[in-house]
C-alpha cells in the first residue's frame, strides 16, 4: 500500500516500522464471522467464537465478530496483511515463509538473521537490515470500535535480550483524521520482551506527551505474570470509558480516563520484533531465531 506510519510498540523504546503491507494467498483457515454491517447471532450455548462471554456489566453477552484459529496453511488474505519492506532499524519486515507461516493450527511470526531466502530488501543507501521479522495486521481489511479482543499466544524461551513480541491495536485511518502519535491512540494489549522473561507488559498511548512516560496502573503495568515458552491468553475489554487488560483471566490494568483517542475503530496486529535499544537491545544473533506463535484470535462486540 506504500503507506508509512510511525508505530510505537515499546513501553520505554520507540520502534520505527514501515507499514508497507501486501496480501498473502487465500486460505481455508477459519475466517472472521462478520464484516462491516454484519454481526454473528449468538445461540444458546455459544457462537463462532465458542462459549458465550458475558459483558463486564453482566448485562447480556458479547456477540462474536471475528475469529481465526489458523487452521489452514496460509493467512486469510480477506482479513490479514503481512508487513513487508525495508527499514532503517536493525530489522526489516519480510513477507517470507521463514518469517510468516501458518500450519498445525498456529500462526508463526519469526525473527531471524537476514540472509539466504529471508534476505531483507535493500535500503536507499544500499545497505540491508541485519535481521528479518514477521508481522501481520488487518490494515484496511477489518477494524472495530469497542468490545473484547482475545488471543492465545506463546513466545520462545529467551536465550538473551533482543526478542520483542506484541498483540496490539492501531487506529483505522479510513475512519480517523488524527494525524499525530501518541495522541492518535495505540492499545498494546500485551508486549513481551526477552529481557523480562516472566512478564507481559500492556501499554496505552493516548495523550500528546504520552502521559509523561510509563505510569504503572495508568498506562502500563509491571506485575502481569507470563513466563516465556508457555501458552498464555491475553484479553482487552474496551468501552468508551474503560479499558481492562487481562492475562490468563487475571486483571492487570484498568484505565478509566475515557480518552477520546480510544473512541474510534482500531485495526488489530501481531508482531515479532527485535529491540535495537534499551535493556532489551539485541547483543548477539545467537538468540535467534525467535518465534511468536498465535493459537487463535477472537473478537466480540
Amino acid at each position: 500500500m506504500g503507506i508509512k506510519r510511525v508505530l510505537s510498540l515499546a513501553a520505554a523504546v520507540l520502534l520505527l516500522l514501515g507499514l508497507q503491507v501486501q496480501a498473502m494467498p487465500e486460505t481455508r483457515a477459519a475466517a472472521p464471522v462478520a464484516t462491516a454491517g454484519a454481526v454473528a447471532t449468538a445461540v444458546a450455548s455459544g457462537d463462532a467464537c465458542g462459549p458465550r462471554v458475558r459483558r463486564p456489566n453482566l448485562i447480556g453477552f458479547y456477540k462474536c465478530s471475528f475469529v481465526d484459529e489458523f487452521d489452514g496453511t496460509t493467512l486469510n488474505s480477506q482479513y490479514w496483511h503481512v508487513m513487508d519492506g525495508p527499514s532503517g532499524s536493525l530489522a526489516c519486515n519480510l513477507d517470507n515463509p521463514q518469517t510468516v507461516s501458518v500450519g498445525s493450527g498456529v500462526l508463526r511470526l519469526t525473527a531471524r538473521p537476514s540472509g539466504g531466502a529471508a534476505t531483507c530488501p535493500q535500503r536507499a543507501d544500499g545497505t540491508r537490515a541485519p535481521y528479518a521479522t514477521g508481522a501481520v495486521n488487518t490494515f484496511w481489511k477489518w477494524s472495530q470500535q469497542y468490545g473484547r479482543f482475545e488471543a492465545r499466544m506463546k513466545s520462545d524461551v529467551a536465550r538473551g535480550p533482543g526478542a520483542h513480541e506484541a498483540f496490539w491495536l492501531w487506529p483505522d485511518t479510513r475512519y480517523s483524521s488524527d494525524a499525530f502519535w501518541p495522541a492518535s491512540g495505540e492499545i498494546d494489549i500485551v508486549e513481551t520482551y526477552a529481557a523480562y522473561p516472566d512478564l507481559a507488559i500492556p501499554f496505552l498511548h493516548y495523550s500528546w506527551n504520552d502521559n509523561g512516560g510509563a505510569r504503572h496502573g495508568l498506562n502500563t503495568a509491571w506485575n502481569c505474570a507470563a513466563t516465556r515458552g508457555q501458552w498464555h491468553t491475553y484479553a482487552l475489554e474496551w468501552t468508551a470509558y474503560k479499558l481492562i487488560i487481562k492475562v490468563d483471566g487475571k486483571t492487570c490494568l484498568i484505565n478509566t480516563d475515557g480518552a477520546s483517542s480510544f473512541r474510534k475503530r482500531f485495526i488489530m496486529a501481531f508482531s515479532q520484533l527485535i529491540s535495537d535499544s534499551g535493556v532489551n537491545k539485541i547483543a548477539s544473533s545467537s538468540v535467534l531465531p525467535s518465534t511468536l506463535e498465535v493459537d487463535y484470535v477472537k473478537v466480540w462486540q
